[in-house]
């Protein structure tokens, strides 16, 4: 029997009550933390409608200095992540919001394409680590049977941050304020709003339950009792003794990066793309922005929803291997329906699919991953799988060209889903199995 399942709540604590309290105390700000983020990276999306013309670069030659975003998150995520867990996650993330940041910023005054290229990846050598850092931070205060749902509030950021970039990107591009160009307004009043944040994750995130004013003892007790049950079971499941560093060989390491690297294409081929997808429609740079509104508002609403519903049972598994196939078949039907309308609606039924597989694929690694060995392991997995966005953003404009047609990159995430279903039925059959 599982030693999680013989644990109780202390008659003077409400397990549910403490949980809500958390998630009210703690998800809104790291929700903010992830939706910022998300609005400095897809905002090179609505920057290249009239970066490419004012830098004189080809499509390609853009997507290769957007991806390289990616190169810098790889190379430094492992380390900053390590840092947060020697440092603790106040200081550490404040670091990572105040430095990109100001990347952001310095973006809008990008002269050429090697500037350009330079200031991309220091923009990812920048946040790596914020993603796998919270999602770390959140296993030192949620047990797992409430992670799902936390990670769901969690990864509402992105798909709100995608949701309220769209419309300020595209409004900005219309505007030409202080003479600086529209793409230059979006770098500036993006990247504000990290730099200022920096303040707010000082003074408000604390680093731990132990360190926390807002519970009481009893409360504080019962965190440590259940959190470290769980990781008594994890380390049963890891190999004893086993150093921090050597979890980056480890086979399930590297076999969750590249299932996460599936899901990390679909998602940054698409908010990469779609933009100029919409702009294909004949629709002005406003417009366009309120129209990327759509497809990240179901994926909000299908984030605040769904989540909580599956902590109960097995259920996590069955839902990714649903939301993946759904998705493929809406994927297809942006690229071959007869009409804008149609393609469109497609879309905005694809994105929801996508997202709702973030929070239910990172409850894996902490079920084998604990205590600095899940913060390497997790930014591993984060890293690694993230070579998905350099690969995205460097295929969709190559798909583009040699195609001749802007939807034929949506036959990407597709393709993505389809491999990312099949492995997700494999890992169904050997759970099976193991019981």
């Amino acid at each position: 029997m599982n030693t999680l399942s013989q644990t109780h709540t202390p008659s003077n604590v409400d397990e549910q009550r403490l949980i809500n309290r958390l998630a009210w105390r703690l998800m809104p700000l790291v929700g903010l933390l992830y939706l910022v983020a998300y609005i400095d990276r897809s905002n090179i999306g609505f920057a290249k409608l009239q970066m490419l013309g004012s830098l004189g670069i080809s499509e390609v030659a853009y997507g290769l200095g957007a991806s390289l975003f990616f190169i810098g998150y790889l190379i430094f995520e492992i380390p900053s992540n390590v840092m947060l867990h020697k440092y603790g996650a106040p200081r550490w993330i404040a670091r990572i919001m105040l430095t990109w940041g100001v990347v952001t910023i310095l973006l809008a005054f990008t002269k050429n394409a090697t500037m350009f290229y330079v200031l991309r990846f220091l923009l990812g050598a920048s946040e790596a680590g914020l993603y796998p850092g919270v999602i770390y931070y959140l296993t030192l205060w949620f047990p797992q049977r409430h992670r799902v749902r936390m990670l769901g509030y969690f990864t509402l950021g992105s798909s709100i941050g995608n949701m309220v970039g769209a419309p300020i990107c595209g409004y900005l591009l219309d505007k030409n304020w202080f003479d600086f160009q529209g793409w230059q307004l979006v770098f500036i009043v993006t990247g504000v709003p990290s730099v200022l944040l920096t303040f707010v994750v000082l003074l408000w995130l604390p680093a731990a339950p132990s360190k926390a004013t807002f519970l009481s003892d009893d409360e504080k007790r019962w965190l440590d009792d259940t959190l470290e049950i769980e990781r008594r079971d994890a380390q049963k499941v890891e190999k004893s003794g086993s150093h921090v560093m050597r979890v980056l060989t480890e086979p399930r390491v590297i076999g969750m990066a590249l299932y996460y690297m599936m899901l990390s294409m679909s998602v940054y081929g698409v908010s990469y793309w779609l933009p100029t997808l919409v702009k294909g429609f004949g629709v002005t740079n406003t417009v366009n922005g309120l129209l990327n509104i759509v497809p990240w508002l179901a994926a909000t609403l299908v984030l605040a929803w769904l989540p909580g519903k599956l902590r109960r049972g097995n259920r996590t598994m069955g839902a990714m291997l649903a939301a993946a196939l759904i998705g493929v078949v809406f994927f297809l039907g942006s690229v071959f329906l007869p009409t804008n309308t149609l393609r469109f609606i497609a879309l905005c039924l694809g994105a929801p699919c996508m997202y709702l597989l973030l929070p239910c694929f990172w409850t894996i690694p902490p079920k084998f991953l604990t205590g600095a060995r899940a913060a390497a392991g997790i930014a591993a997995i984060n890293s690694l799988g993230n070579i998905g966005g350099f690969i995205a953003q460097n295929l969709v404009p190559w798909v583009r060209q040699a195609s001749g047609s802007v939807k034929a990159p949506m036959l990407i995430p597709a393709a993505c889903l389809l491999i990312f279903a099949f492995v997700t039925v494999v890992l169904m059959r050997k759970a099976s199995r193991d019981v």
